[in-house]
């Protein structure tokens, strides 16, 4: 299985330089001294024979050279240009995601470095079979990472990801799209967690305010089209939990309040109504007041 891996890795660094413009062989270097390395003139327009040779005799060599020193710096230097190749290769996977290419090399070639510090030669394995995937992971932890127009739990966005591959799989199983139930079987996780998912990959991608949309022939800014929160709402939704909360009140306490809020008396004219002082009227009212308002928030 490693020799298969391998000689795709191979066949993708073949494909990826092939794939440029202009790739072009290595001129004739000069012959090394035994213990040097020779001079590449272009290190990223090398034949992919050639950048694999190179590559193996650049790793030889930095494994007896210290780190920090110029020699070094100019072999590790060198092998991450031979290899940019591979970053490209793997970077088309990506071209249709939307996302700056300027970015994703970049990434991709953090990867890149991460592989060529990480690679041992003693284990007799081609370059190119650990560089694939550490350049394909750092551009799949950007995305993961960067590209949520809003924020999720990490949880979320990898369950968005197996959500949309357990769609695809059932959609064509059963020929239409399947229920919350079907994907929550497929993935062995409850329906809860299917619906939680589905709402957080609402968050994938958002649209501006200012952004027209066509409707009826006429671009109409989706900002005109988006409802406000009525305050009558809230107040209806108020009337209705305070409804039964005053059946429980005395009937001195809700003529009380019938006078108070239904007739907009003053509690002055409520006291000479009913005989009591404003002070009394004062009291009554409060306490009345106190019962529903502790109701309401026992409710909240």
């Amino acid at each position: 299985m490693g020799a298969s891996l391998a000689t795709s890795a191979v066949h993708a660094q073949d494909s990826a330089v092939h794939a440029q413009d202009a790739a072009v062989d290595v001129r004739p270097a000069p012959v090394a001294l035994p213990g040097e390395l020779p001079h590449v003139e272009d290190p990223q327009n090398i034949a992919p024979r050639d950048a694999r040779e190179l590559t193996q005799m650049f790793f030889r060599r930095l494994e007896t050279l210290e780190e920090g020193t110029q020699e070094y710096q100019y072999a590790r230097n060198t092998l991450i240009e031979m290899n940019l190749s591979l970053v490209r290769y793997a970077a088309r996977r990506f071209r249709n995601r939307g996302d700056d290419m300027d970015d994703i090399m970049q990434v991709g070639t953090i990867g890149l470095i991460k592989a060529i510090d990480r690679y041992d030669l003693s284990r007799d394995v081609e370059f190119t079979t650990l560089a694939i995937p550490y350049i394909t992971g750092e551009m799949k932890r950007f995305f993961r990472d960067t590209t949520w127009d809003v924020r999720v739990p990490r949880r979320l966005q990898e369950l968005r990801v197996d959500l949309a591959r357990a769609n695809e799989k059932l959609s064509g199983r059963l020929g239409r799209d399947p229920k919350v139930g079907e994907l929550a079987a497929e993935l062995g996780i409850s329906e809860d967690e299917v619906v939680e998912g589905q709402v957080a990959a609402n968050g994938y991608n958002a649209s501006s305010i200012d952004v027209t949309l066509n409707d009826d022939g006429n671009d109409t800014p989706l900002a005109d089209l988006i409802g406000e929160r009525d305050p009558d709402m809230d107040l209806i939704e108020d009337l209705h939990t305070l409804k039964p909360l005053l059946e429980q009140l005395g009937e001195r306490d809700r003529h009380l309040l019938e006078l108070r809020f239904g007739q907009e008396m003053t509690q002055a004219q409520i006291g000479s109504e009913l005989g009591i002082s404003q002070i009394h009227t004062s009291r009554l009212l409060t306490r009345a007041l106190a019962r529903l308002r502790e109701g309401m928030l026992s409710q909240a």
